[in-house]
């Protein structure tokens, strides 16, 4: 950068930083070592949204200040109507299903998510951002094998099956654009790896999440050293903010893209831009929606889908009664049974004309002990008490602003195979999923008509997404052998 351009910015950060109440930020750039540095921090704060953070700030603890006032647990009865919590009330539907009529809606729901895909009208966002640290992978999550004969990671899996909707659907393998929300910390790794891979064929487009800086109650942005922010991702809540920011919103428009399909990397059998969920809140003119897993006991911890003050919202378990945990309907299911697997659609209308409209009101307090910058001892200073806030958001957190959510609930063994847990953990592990996909496999070939022999029990199966998107063209092995373990 030459002098002239960093003295413009250096001009334009400091305008920012005055109007908004946070010069305190720059006080201490002269003691930089190099220009780089200066350079590289002037950048860092350029990137805040420092005309918004008062915005965030106040929308959070407005929130705060509410939930406290309407704790059940208050004697505020004037209040109380607000907090009772309802079963969800709006569209929904299983496709464990075996009624004749729900048959038929599922099927048409899946032509008409099809004849999206094909018409160029459906897009697939993945949430990547994470890391393989629990799995003890060191490198983004998405890039992790979790051991399957071919050898496919995460990231693989799921471009191999956009790729393959793209085909079966007719528009062809670039027919849904992938949109890839990596974090500052994996975002070349993953670009790398992709681009080594030629994209796997497909149309890939990233993004990196956002980060906010850590505050004080009074809103000032808290510095970790003289010339750095103490910062925070802003959850996955934040992929809202960074569309709009990448351009992401304005790419999708440009593009003919009606219906965005979210979901998060660590689901080795998610269906990206699945026909039957996109058909199926389209057809019920869906704004918003949720697949689901239902619970399979009153004690399972995740959140579930209900209502809030008559609007559609994620419950955590900690917030339902064991008595509402427990209740089932007249079809023996637990009532509040929805369970949330951050699997999402949204109309891009929606998001567009409603969620980011409202971005300021999305963010949670999270009180944290956050180190900062003493100048008086010239050094960083780890607090004994709470100093500071760090703003968060959850992605189900525009739930609410729905006027028509649909949800979708579909079978865990064929679509929920969560990679979380190191090698060897009970649940959630790259051996439970790896046993749980071989399932599937195995599960598509005997509906074909294939005849296993071999190691049937092996959890070494495996019929790669470029083969099979969902079941479909294994007809060919009706009637035919098929020795397991396999890899077709």
């Amino acid at each position: 950068m030459s002098n002239d351009e960093y003295d413009s910015l250096l001009a334009s950060v400091t305008l920012r930083c005055a109007s908004s109440g946070q010069s305190h930020v720059l006080a201490h750039l002269s003691s930089a070592s190099s220009d780089d540095e200066r350079l590289t921090f002037l950048r860092s704060v350029n990137d805040v949204p420092l005309e918004m953070l008062s915005t965030y700030l106040r929308g959070a603890l407005d929130e705060e200040a509410r939930l406290k006032e309407l704790d059940p647990s208050s004697s505020s009865s004037a209040r109380a109507d607000e907090v009772i919590i309802e079963p969800f009330a709006g569209e929904s539907i299983s496709t464990t299903t075996k009624i004749p009529s729900q048959l038929d809606i599922l099927d048409e729901a899946r032509r008409v998510g099809t004849k999206a895909v094909m018409d160029g009208e459906v897009a697939a966002l993945l949430l990547a951002g994470g890391q393989g640290t629990r799995l003890g992978y060191d490198g983004p999550k998405g890039m992790y094998d979790i051991g399957l004969p071919s050898g496919r990671t995460l990231f693989r899996m799921m471009a191999e099956r956009i790729g393959k909707l793209g085909m079966i659907s007719g528009g062809g393998r670039r027919a849904v654009p992938f949109y890839v929300m990596t974090s500052p910390l994996n975002h070349d790794a993953t670009t790398r790896y992709f681009a080594e891979n030629d994209d796997f064929g497909i149309d890939v487009k990233f993004f990196p999440q956002g980060t906010l800086p850590a505050l004080t109650p009074e809103g000032k942005m808290i510095l970790e050293s003289p010339t750095s922010l103490a910062v925070a991702p802003d959850g996955n809540g934040g992929v809202y903010p960074a569309l709009v920011r990448h351009g992401i919103l304005s790419d999708m428009r440009d593009r003919g893209v009606k219906y965005l399909h979210v979901f998060g990397v660590d689901n080795a059998l998610v269906k990206p831009a699945d026909p039957t969920f996109v058909g199926y809140c389209i057809k019920k003119g869906a704004d918003c929606g949720n697949k689901v897993l239902w619970k399979t006991s009153p004690e399972e911890k995740v959140g579930v889908v209900a209502s809030r003050g008559g609007r559609p919202c994620i419950v955590e378990y900690s917030d339902i009664s064991k008595q509402m945990s427990e209740r089932r309907g007249d079809d023996g299911r637990l009532v509040f049974g929805a369970g949330n697997i951050c699997n999402h659609f949204y109309t891009l209308d929606f998001v567009e004309n409603v969620i980011v409209p409202n971005l300021g009101s999305m963010y949670h307090v999270a009180r944290k002990k956050v180190p900062y910058y003493d100048h008086g001892s010239g050094g960083t200073v780890t607090p004994a008490s709470i100093n500071g806030i760090k703003l968060e958001s959850f992605i189900f957190d525009v739930f609410p602003l729905s006027t028509n959510m649909a949800v979708l609930d579909v079978s865990r063994e064929s679509e929920f195979a969560p990679v979380k847990n190191p090698p060897g953990a009970e649940s959630d592990s790259p051996d439970t999923a790896r046993a749980l996909f071989s399932d599937v496999a195995k599960g598509w070939l005997r509906d074909a008509g294939a005849i296993l022999i071999g190691d049937v029990e092996s959890d070494m199966c495996e019929v790669g997404p470029l083969t099979s998107y969902d079941g479909e063209g294994l007809e060919g092995w009706k009637g035919k052998e098929l020795e397991c373990p396999f890899s077709i």
